[in-house]
């Protein structure tokens, strides 16, 4: 076991006393140690209850013969961090969480581990870390949060958290009144787990178990629900059976198991920040993954759901229609179905007498929303390396739009003009030095687009930019646009004005300009200074790749 470096030897004597303080007793010394890496937070509302799910991890550990030690990383709650600078640390938290694991688990030569996660960057953040030590682990997640419900006694609605920022828009227009506003906030986040529709943190929970890393249930049950713990326990157990058989992360995420996780992803009109991580995962997994796959892969893939905030179901309405394994067996014609999982099935076996309870929410194959895939990559003079976009939750009349350019250097800038109602029905919002250099930190902008949808402007107006959007967001937002502008990308010579082309059935993306009056203008474009000059976002400014790869480190 990798675990002797520590326990076996006399030389290892100094190791042992260190094992007995913190509770080690001699048997053990002959069992295998077993990581349980937790992202505990008391700030963070998906990660609140992990603590106790990882006793119920720890159990499971125990029952099957192994010894749990509980070790943590940091979390950060994006929709605590949103529009402000706290945003700019999202994105770059994701290589530190990746970077601690691997630092905790060598230091102490854990044998296996068990990842307990949820939120929208410790969960790739942990899978990267997973991939790159390539010991056998298993990952159990938080859950997502229930819906809240508002409205008058007999019209009650469900709501969530892109409801409340959409909020802001309709008081800003009148829609609503303050003290409406103020009750809507109030329940609409009524207890712990990752915010309640199929947003970055649940679509990358739902990828997990469709890649085989996370157990049947593992994406969608919620996180209120006795299942929740109990699918903890069986993974602790899972662990150690894994770890027999020297079943590692490796082995399961391939190519093929890639392959599954964008069909998935686009057959439930997952966030558009899943291919970034799904990028880097790769990436970090010795994976080739082209981006163009993507669209290769969603023009195949029927749209069977319509989740927040592409239409009006929750995560919880998913799990109760049959969840990941229901939708995946829709999907059987399409997937690879021989991959290994941490199940120790193959999918082939584990999706078989998969059934869909509820046809409102998981749609036939036969009869889908759509019959390609709810996430694009779009390509042209703004964005030769890709831009992507949710296709799914924009508005049909938006799908092929052209309008004049507004052109902002900042999140701030454009946020200031919406809420200032200089925006009008036709524009392009562009939003850059935005992206992974320039931000630093490539920030979501939930902000503008869910105030564009409260102020009834999502159907009239796009939104293009270098930075990301949240998995809330909704309308003609395309994001990751590259190369970006603090790059050298092509987004920096747009002015106001200039003629924005967008064809998401074509999947293009382009500005009315020659390659020669690009290059032209791009010319005269002042060297890009950084804006954040001191400590981590400084590093990762120098260090960080096209958000087209994933957004790693050079290393």
């Amino acid at each position: 076991m990798k675990s002797d470096m520590i326990k076996k030897g006399v030389e290892r004597a100094p190791h042992r006393a260190l094992l007995h303080a913190v509770g080690c007793n001699s048997s053990e010394f002959n069992k295998p140690f077993i990581g349980v890496v937790n992202s505990y937070s008391e700030i963070v509302p998906g990660h609140t209850q992990l603590r106790e799910l990882a006793a119920s991890v720890k159990a499971g550990v125990r029952a099957a013969g192994g010894v749990p030690f509980e070790v943590n990383t940091i979390a950060v709650c994006d929709g605590i961090a949103m529009n402000h600078t706290g945003m700019k640390y999202s994105l770059p938290s994701r290589e530190l969480i990746a970077d601690s694991v691997e630092t905790v688990v060598m230091a102490h030569q854990f044998d296996a581990l068990v990842f307990v996660t949820n939120c929208d960057k410790i969960i790739p953040g942990m899978l990267m870390a997973a991939v790159r030590l390539n010991i056998p682990s298993i990952f159990i997640s938080g859950g997502p949060m229930l819906a809240g419900y508002y409205g008058k006694q007999d019209e009650l609605k469900p709501v969530d958290l892109s409801t409340v920022f959409e909020a802001v828009g309709k008081v800003s227009t009148g829609k609503m009144s303050e003290k409406e506003l103020e009750a809507l906030e109030a329940v609409a986040c009524p207890g712990c787990g990752s915010c309640s529709g199929m947003f970055t943190a649940n679509t990358m929970n739902c990828l997990t178990e469709a890649m085989g890393l996370g157990l049947c249930g593992h994406g969608t049950i919620p996180a209120v629900d006795i299942r929740r713990s109990q699918l903890a326990f069986t993974a602790g157990k899972r662990i150690i059976s894994l770890l027999e058989k020297n079943v590692c992360p490796r082995d399961i995420l391939t190519v093929d198991a890639i392959h599954n996780a964008i069909t998935v992803d686009v057959a439930l009109g997952g966030s558009t920040n899943s291919v970034l991580h799904l990028m880097a995962i790769a990436h970090e997994a010795g994976v080739y993954f082209q981006l163009a796959r993507v669209n290769e892969i969603s023009r195949k893939t029927p749209t069977l759901c319509k989740l927040r905030p592409a239409g009006e179901y929750h995560i919880e309405d998913l799990d109760r229609a049959g969840g990941i394994m229901a939708v995946m067996h829709e999907l059987k014609e399409l997937l690879k179905l021989n991959v290994k999982t941490v199940n120790e099935k193959t999918l082939r076996q584990i999706i078989t007498g998969s059934i869909v309870m509820d046809r409102k929410v998981i749609r036939s194959a036969k009869s889908p929303y759509a019959p390609d895939g709810g996430l694009a990559i779009l390509f042209g003079n703004l964005a030769p390396e890709g831009a992507v976009v949710k296709r799914s939750a924009v508005a049909p009349k938006m799908l092929v739009h052209q309008g004049p350019a507004r052109v902002f250097n900042s999140e701030d800038e454009a946020t200031a003009a919406i809420m200032g109602h200089k925006i009008k029905p036709g524009d392009v919002l562009v939003i850059r030095y935005e992206g992974p250099k320039g931000g630093p930190g490539m920030r979501e902008m939930l902000t503008p687009t869910s105030l564009l949808t409260g102020m009834g402007l999502d159907k009239e107006v796009a939104l293009i930019t270098d930075g990301r959007f949240s998995g809330a967001t909704q309308g003609a937002a395309i994001g990751h646009i590259s190369p970006e502008a603090a790059g050298g990308g092509p987004i920096a010579a747009v002015k106001n004005g200039d003629i924005i082309k967008i064809d998401i059935p074509k999947f293009k993306l382009e500005v009315a300009l020659t390659k020669k009056e690009i290059a032209a203008r791009m010319a005269k474009v002042p060297k890009f200074e950084p804006r954040i000059k001191t400590g981590y976002l400084k590093d990762y400014a120098e260090r960080v790749t096209s958000a087209s790869t994933g957004a790693v480190f050079n290393r």
